[in-house]
């Protein structure tokens, strides 16, 4: 009968605690995903000890290959069960105790950043000046809800690569499907940290990666010709090596989400409009504009001081009398119109339609006039049409894992003729707050509810050339 429960699972782990008299409420711990997994191999140690077993080598023999360890121990006659009370007994060595701590610290930070809260630092200046290069800030795991990493088996606190290598620093041996404890769902104008949707290819060479994206290279080689641009990385694998990866392994953005599932955006003349009306405008929100002046001298402190502005590197005067090119924050457009410093502020807008998504050759939109664009919602049904057809293309085929494909004017998903679709998750729309130094949803489109990380939560530190003590423990909005 022994040899019997040892086989059923959890009620093995259960009959073990019994045994070696360890607490009973062990058992339920178990069955909390990931968690779970480092509870079982606790249980395990705990019962080879019962067996006179306490080097570090027995211990990581019962942890990770208990089914090869066990009957082993089983099975050799040397190997006699000494009891609860003999385990408790024993003394660890000065160095076991060092080395347990260090592993118990690893695994529970892991677990912290992995479901409650992760530390991230602002790489680039997208969200200019919401958020500074070299902003430190914790990103918060459950305001979404906690997800499951799709790959559970990795190098403690390394991304996706060994630092100094190209080598991955995780396996896929293990894959877990998308699942969130406690989903919550993003809302409209939150700072979000979420996965780079088209860093599934990435061209593994440190200038490219999220950089200068696969995608976006493949359609610069051969003007919107993607089969060509393809062609061209594909047969020249030492220059472009390319490399997969999972959702959870792909770089991190962060951006604000101008618009949620089920609303429909456009940007008139730079100005965001959700499901019709104005969009909220962060205060610090940051765009380019021709400011023409009353006259006055700009001084240097005072536009600092009072307008968050660098005359040095945020303003160049242009050749008409009082006319400047200004990088303004929202806040500060307004100061200067309400001081009358400002006579005209008119954005500068970018027409340029390259690389701006779909990318096809029916939609001509821009950085600063874009769209109308439904965002997806779980659960909605759209009707596909030649028009939307490069709208919704990757959605349905990439991030929901669909065939998918049109052929003389008909659809075929699946291998089937159909003309609609329902989607299976809850989409989003990013920008950033610096509109025109910002790769975002107009060059790569919908974020998928399965890539989003957490919020942006909290300044914890901020360096540029030193401390800016003023940024220290700001929350984020």
């Amino acid at each position: 009968m022994p040899e019997r429960i040892a086989w059923i699972p959890f009620y093995n782990t259960w009959q073990i605690l019994v045994t070696a008299n360890r607490p009973r409420h062990w058992f339920y711990w178990q069955f909390i995903p990931v968690v779970g997994w480092f509870i079982t191999m606790g249980i395990y140690i705990e019962w080879v000890k019962c067996f006179g077993k306490f080097g570090l080598l027995q211990h990581a023999a019962a942890a990770l290959l208990p089914l090869i360890y066990f009957p082993i121990v089983g099975n050799d006659p040397k190997d006699k069960f000494v009891g609860p009370e003999a385990a408790k007994r024993h003394k660890k060595s000065t160095t076991r105790e060092w080395i347990d701590a260090a592993v118990f610290a690893i695994v529970a930070a892991t677990i912290i950043r992995t479901f409650i809260f992760e530390a991230y630092t602002i790489p680039t200046g997208s969200m200019e000046k919401t958020l500074l290069v070299n902003d430190f800030l914790f990103v918060s795991k459950l305001s979404y809800g906690p997800r499951l990493p799709n790959t559970p088996l990795a190098i403690p606190f390394i991304h996706h690569t060994i630092p100094g290598t190209e080598a991955r620093s995780y396996t896929e041996l293990v894959r877990i499907p998308y699942r969130r404890w406690f989903a919550s769902p993003v809302k409209r104008y939150d700072v979000v940290v979420f996965n780079f949707p088209e860093g599934d290819t990435v061209i593994n060479k440190e200038e490219y990666q999220s950089a200068e994206p696969y995608y976006h290279v493949i359609r610069k080689f051969a003007n919107l010709d993607v089969s060509k641009g393809r062609e061209i990385v594909l047969t020249n694998p030492s220059k472009y090596p390319l490399v997969v990866r999972p959702v959870d392994k792909r770089e991190n953005y962060i951006k604000r989400c101008m618009a949620v599932s089920g609303d429909s955006l456009q940007v008139i003349n730079s100005v965001v409009y959700i499901n019709g009306q104005p969009a909220f405008v962060p205060p610090y929100s940051q765009m380019e504009y021709t400011v023409v002046t009353s006259g006055q001298q700009l001084d240097p402190d005072v536009m600092k001081d009072e307008y968050d502005l660098d005359t040095q590197t945020e303003v160049s005067q242009m050749s008409t009398p009082n006319t400047y090119t200004m990088l303004l924050t929202e806040d500060a457009r307004q100061k200067l119109l309400k001081n009358k410093i400002a006579v005209s502020i008119t954005p500068n807008l970018d027409d340029g339609t390259f690389l701006i998504y779909p990318r096809d050759n029916v939609h001509k939109w821009t950085i600063d006039n874009f769209g109308p664009i439904w965002i997806p919602k779980k659960g909605a049904t759209i009707t596909l049409t030649p028009e939307n057809y490069s709208v919704y293309e990757r959605p349905i085929r990439v991030y929901e894992n669909n065939q998918l494909e049109m052929r003389d004017g008909k659809f075929y998903i699946n291998g089937k003729e159909q003309n609609q679709y329902t989607f299976q998750m809850d989409y989003y729309w990013m920008m950033g707050d610096n509109r025109h130094q910002s790769q975002d949803s107009r060059y790569w489109g919908f974020v998928p509810e399965d890539h989003v990380v957490g919020s942006a939560w909290m300044i914890w530190m901020s360096w540029d050339h030193g401390i800016r003590w003023k940024r220290m423990f700001n929350i984020i909005h």
